[in-house]
């Protein structure tokens, strides 16, 4: 949809009209297959990312004020947040739309090698592409090139340059280099990483000299049909030139504190401590080595990454790395039983997990004397070790690195991704003066942090969303730690304040930040339940097939398919004899052919072009079918559909390849809508029982500052701090939330003339239950336990989801799910043992607009 009269431009950036046209739904979000079906699957795309992908088709296809030919655009996103799949994903996009060269450039070399890696080597762990690649049903290629003349047009072609480089190659005639005829006759696509080195005219228009920034725009313009997409996360919105020049320009804005708030990133804490160097040090490691027994300890494969951070020159990196061998060499168990005296929360607590696990500091020392042998620390600073460091840097994530400590002075500042790195010890204590101002090296050392401060994915049992933080609401529990990145610093209370300061103009600190304790009440502590009672949820299981023995049995409904030969409605002059006149032909003859009817090599050629009709992923969504024969020749799969020819039938028997194209069309609407009806998981049907005084514990919680549920609440907190009903201390929770307790309080008088031991317990993350279909987690905001006793004493449990109007559509499969709930026990009781029974209860959302609604429903429920 284009932009409307009501969203005219005026002084907004592009990025925020399209924020308007987001929040209004009017942007099409869902993202062509030619993206999601040719990115690495390993790689599932985020909520941002799809909105970056929609903005960029949506200003594609559409006009927009100030929208100009060569189109330009800018990508304004984190780091961290998946710039180059982003790149990766138009690539593929435009490589459908007819473009097949594509430009990459930078002005770091390391990028280039980063890059090159991510977008050619399919055995990196970050390969970005799927493998093979298929687009238009036919196997594509990635191919590095130097210019593009001669080049594969059916291949996707990417040439990899500096800015320097380009702007040398261009300036200075040279064999096999880029040149201004390359631009002018191809239309390419021009792709910038680490923009914001682009624009020295821009910044500084009295220089007069040439500068890159004339060396793009002079390429970029030699063609209409060329496109410049830039990508930073660092752009200057405060330059007035820069205002003017990118006002139509920044699609997406997507900066590191948005992306924090969204928990796609580690926690960053400042650990100091009035320790020399090496204590220092030898802190670092042992937080280093806690995370790692953590994550063992859950099954996850981790290696947590220590960074030591020199000053400024080699030299200082090089004694820090003579410093650290020795170090290790002689470590003992005395020197880490120093450190048990820390007051350090985190310390203190690695040291419990030690003592809990039966690691002595013995033990440990031995562990750390390996883990940081010489042979895995690696320096990145002389340009001799580069190809090494390269290679290794950039795979410290896989599970054959064995790299644990990285000893670095500046090259690691810009381009580098790591997601494991966990600790950086800052050796060296004078501090950056910036005369009243943060300074720059402060200022690189907050960017440096900012790169460590990529999420390492992992998935729990309660947690299925790998790349997100889970434990905001529950700062006390084990793996919190494999969230957090610690920057080990002298205790200079000036310093701190300024990287502190720093870090919050990154945006990876909340200068008001929250933290509250939640707690249950000791009253609610001694009763029954607490002590003795159960809480009823289910399980999340891989999806079973089993019963499915058909297309039909998985919700296919597509029986036929049309197949357009020439143009189906067109029409064609053929001239007859000399001096009469034309006659119109028209071409609109259809006709019906079953799968059955087609030969069996074609069917078997189109299966073939299509890696999702591979026997083995048939077998996993048709667990019942026993050959690709059967799928070919069985009326309950492909020989059951029909396939309507449209346009020139003549003499259709022997046009095998229209029959081979309108088979490969069949197939890619069958492979859609099987996705379309299949999922991962399922959520079990019976729901097992734990004890309550396991799932409802006190925590510690984190806040934004901007979440109003963190607030304080001291009216609240008085009122719920003498209902014995009440579980907790209080709620930090919506106001809905809030009017849902205030409601119960008003009519908690009436069920207890006919129910006993009611109690209302508030869910902060304690437990999940999963839908029946997809297994998608859901996390109640209350569970409300009710006594009946008629001879058998019968406990009901009910889930309640308090949700404002605004938010009930998009959640609308969560109230689908309580009632499935209800109605799934309407007439079936747990027995728990001969003299007590549980029944499940499931009501529609709470709306404080229309609680009597609720009300009414709650009661009808409980008769």
């Amino acid at each position: 949809m284009p932009f409307m009269g009501k969203y005219d431009m005026g002084e907004n950036y592009l990025y925020e009209e399209l924020d308007v046209l987001s929040r209004h739904r009017l942007l099409e979000k869902n993202i062509p297959d030619s993206i999601t079906a040719n990115i690495n699957p390993n790689f599932k795309l985020r909520e941002y990312q799809i909105e970056a992908f929609a903005r960029f088709l949506h200003c594609f296809h559409n006009d927009f004020p100030g929208k100009g030919l060569p189109l330009h655009l800018l990508f304004n996103m984190a780091t961290g947040s998946g710039k180059t799949l982003i790149m990766a994903g138009l690539i593929l996009y435009l490589y459908k739309q007819g473009y097949h060269n594509f430009l990459f450039f930078v002005n770091n070399l390391n990028i280039i090698e980063k890059t090159r890696d991510n977008f050619l080597n399919p055995a990196s762990i970050k390969y970005l592409f799927a493998n093979p690649l298929h687009i238009d049903n036919r196997r594509v290629k990635v191919t590095e090139v130097s210019n593009f003349e001669a080049v594969n047009p059916r291949d996707i072609n990417i040439c990899f340059t500096t800015i320097q480089k380009l702007h040398s190659d261009l300036t200075t005639e040279k064999e096999n280099a880029l040149t201004f005829a390359d631009f002018r006759k191809h239309k390419i696509v021009l792709i910038a990483d680490e923009a914001h080195h682009l624009n020295v005219r821009t910044r500084a228009p009295s220089e007069l000299f040439e500068s890159w920034e004339n060396t793009v725009e002079a390429i970029f313009t030699q063609n209409q049909d060329n496109l410049l997409l830039e990508f930073t996360a660092t752009h200057n919105y405060t330059h007035s030139s820069m205002v003017e020049k990118y006002r139509h320009k920044v699609i997406f804005r997507y900066d590191l504190k948005q992306f924090r708030n969204d928990l796609f990133s580690k926690d960053v804490s400042i650990v100091q401590a009035d320790l020399d160097l090496n204590e220092r040090i030898l802190q670092a490691l042992i937080l280093s080595q806690y995370k790692q027994e953590v994550a063992a300890r859950y099954r996850i494969n981790l290696k947590p990454v220590i960074l030591l951070k020199a000053q400024r020159t080699i030299a200082q990196s090089e004694e820090n790395k003579a410093n650290f061998h020795k170090l290790i060499g002689s470590l003992s168990a005395r020197q880490i039983a120093t450190l048990r005296r820390s007051d350090i929360g985190i310390v203190r607590r690695a040291f419990q997990f030690f003592d809990a696990q039966g690691i002595t500091d013995a033990q440990l020392a031995e562990r750390l004397r390996f883990e940081f042998q010489e042979a895995f620390c690696l320096s990145v600073n002389e340009e001799a070790e580069k190809d090494r460091y390269q290679i290794l840097l950039n795979t410290l994530e896989d599970k054959n690195n064995r790299i644990r400590a990285i000893f670095a002075v500046q090259k690691l500042n810009e381009g580098w991704d790591v997601l494991n790195l966990f600790d950086i010890v800052r050796c060296y204590e004078p501090r950056d003066s910036g005369k009243g101002k943060i300074g720059k090296t402060t200022m690189a050392e907050a960017q440096l942090i900012g790169r460590g401060a990529r999420y390492f994915p992992f998935v729990t049992n309660e947690y299925e969303d790998r790349f997100r933080r889970k434990f905001d609401k529950d700062l006390e529990h084990e793996l919190r730690v494999l969230e957090e990145l610690h920057y080990h610093s002298i205790n200079d209370s000036r310093y701190i304040a300024e990287i502190s300061q720093a870090l919050v103009e990154q945006g990876m600190l909340d200068e008001r930040s929250l933290e509250r304790q939640l707690t249950l009440k000791e009253g609610f502590k001694k009763t029954r339940l607490y002590k003795f009672g159960f809480i009823y949820k289910n399980e999340r299981i891989p999806k079973q097939y089993n019963q499915v023995y058909s297309f039909a049995d998985l919700g296919v409904t597509r029986r036929n398919y049309e197949h357009v030969i020439t143009t189906g409605r067109g029409e064609t002059f053929a001239p007859l004899m000399e001096g009469k006149k034309k006659t119109l032909v028209k071409d609109e003859t259809r006709v019906d052919f079953k799968v059955s009817q087609i030969e069996k090599n074609i069917i078997q050629s189109a299966l073939a072009r299509n890696p999702f009709y591979s026997f083995a992923s048939i077998k996993r969504y048709f667990p019942n079918i026993r050959s690709m024969q059967e799928f070919i020749q069985s009326e309950d799969y492909l020989a059951g559909l029909e396939i309507t020819f449209q346009g020139d039938v003549y003499n259709l028997e022997e046009k095998k390849k229209e029959k081979l194209l309108a088979v490969i069309g069949l197939l890619n609407a069958i492979e859609a809508e099987i996705k379309a009806n299949i999922t991962e998981y399922e959520g079990t049907p019976d729901f097992r029982k734990d004890f309550v005084h396991n799932v409802f514990k006190d925590k510690l919680l984190r806040f934004d500052s901007r979440n109003p549920a963190g607030q304080e609440d001291a009216q609240f907190d008085g009122f719920v701090a003498d209902k014995d009903w009440f579980a907790f201390n209080t709620i930090f929770g919506t106001s809905e939330e809030k009017a849902f307790v205030r409601m119960l309080d008003r009519h908690i008088a009436g069920l207890e003339e006919k129910y006993k031991n009611i109690y209302l317990l508030r869910n902060e993350r304690h437990f999940a239950i999963y839908d029946f279909e997809q297994g998608r987690p859901f996390e109640p905001d209350f569970v409300l336990f009710l006594e009946e006793d008629n001879g058998v004493l019968t406990t009901y449990q009910v889930f309640i989801e308090p949700k404002g109007r605004f938010l009930q559509k998009e959640d609308l499969w969560k109230q689908d799910f309580l009632g499935e709930i209800k109605t799934l026990y309407a007439d079936k009781l747990i027995n728990v043992d001969v003299n007590q029974k549980y029944r499940l209860i499931g009501v529609p959302f709470y709306d404080v607009e229309d609680e009597n609604k609720f009300r009414e429903e709650l009661y009808s429920t409980l008769s």
